[in-house]
């Protein structure tokens, strides 16, 4: 994991800031044993969308406006680890990368248009092992699909974006089986909400939500907290 600097305003000081970086001592390495804390306690009715997008804070953010979304849940995909950790992860050896797991109700919103809003706008599909200033395959963008149906949604979208030219480069998401979603630890759940004013959300975070809520303003939730 990466870190960049960045001017904190007013402070005139230098700080390393990160996805992740700043976590209560007391939560390390203790991430939770399931969904069930944080995922609806009725799924009756509702489906689930497993995407990696780079720092899952936006992520999770992001898919929480949606119209239909009914929870999204921060945590890591795509590795061989059982019940990994936010260091574990972030130490590049567990084969992780940081995703949200989203459950939402196809009644309301379909996954073509949840696939669309990631390819096209949560995050840059065209980057590897990276978003942003988050280097590492940790943050390598990934899409888990679940039936033949989702991957053919999938394969559709990646190949009307990449037809639009709205990238300069091609799409490079990596496009999976869905295997095994571990929740991330508790402190991980709705950082976003919780921590406006920690610069990583300021700087890096608000940028991604505000280019969804631009791009797909009818999908929105009624009432969103103000940027």
């Amino acid at each position: 994991m990466q870190v960049f600097l960045k001017i904190i305003s007013g402070a005139g000081l230098l700080a390393l800031v990160a996805c992740g970086a700043q976590q209560p001592a007391q939560a390390q390495s203790q991430p939770a044993a399931s969904t069930a804390g944080f995922a609806p306690k009725d799924l009756t009715g509702l489906a689930q969308a497993t995407f990696a997008g780079g720092c899952f804070w936006a992520q999770e953010e992001a898919f929480e406006e949606i119209k239909g979304v009914k929870q999204v849940v921060s945590g890591y995909a795509g590795g061989t680890v059982p019940h990994p950790s936010y260091e574990q992860v972030a130490g590049q050896a567990t084969g992780h990368t940081e995703t949200v797991n989203i459950y939402y109700d196809p009644k309301e919103v379909s996954y073509k248009t949840l696939a669309q809003i990631f390819f096209q706008a949560s995050h840059d599909p065209t980057q590897l092992n990276r978003q942003g200033p988050d280097t590492g395959p940790e943050y390598r963008s990934a899409v888990f699909y679940r039936t033949p149906e989702e991957k053919k949604i999938i394969d559709d979208v990646v190949a009307q974006v990449n037809a639009s030219k709205e990238y300069d480069s091609k799409i490079v998401t990596q496009v999976v089986p869905f295997k095994q979603f571990w929740p991330a630890e508790e402190y991980h759940q709705g950082y976003y909400r919780l921590h406006p004013d920690n610069p990583y959300i300021a700087t890096v975070s608000e940028h991604k939500v505000a280019r969804v809520r631009k791009l797909f303003p009818l999908d929105l939730k009624p009432d969103l907290p103000s940027l």
